[in-house]
């Protein structure tokens, strides 16, 4: 598995939790049979992704926060108390480059 980051890494933003992510345009994300897994697809490699970390970019869309998206993971999933592990990957997402913040 390479992931290593083709593009420049996003700063953190203290507003991230109340922008909009989306996918970085860099990167497409889809199932792969070969891999029994959501992987992120970037001119340099792949990034194999867990059930967790799929779940969470196909929601990064653009239309909706961080809030939004962990309240859908937790009706999805029926839980809560997620916000930390969801946030934590996010930043992370965030800092390899493969979300971006949504601007109008």
């Amino acid at each position: 598995m390479n992931d290593t980051n083709p593009a420049n890494p996003a700063t953190h933003d203290s507003q991230q939790g109340a922008a909009r992510l989306k996918l970085n345009r860099l990167f497409r994300m889809q199932w792969e049979p070969a891999q029994d897994a959501h992987v992120l697809l970037y001119p340099e490699g792949m990034v194999k992704l867990n059930q967790s970390a799929a779940e969470i970019l196909r929601r990064c869309d653009g239309t909706r926060d961080v809030a939004a998206i962990v309240a859908d993971l937790e009706r999805t999933f029926n839980t809560t108390g997620i916000a930390p592990e969801v946030e934590t990957f996010i930043t992370h997402a965030v800092e390899r480059g493969w979300l971006e913040q949504q601007h109008d």
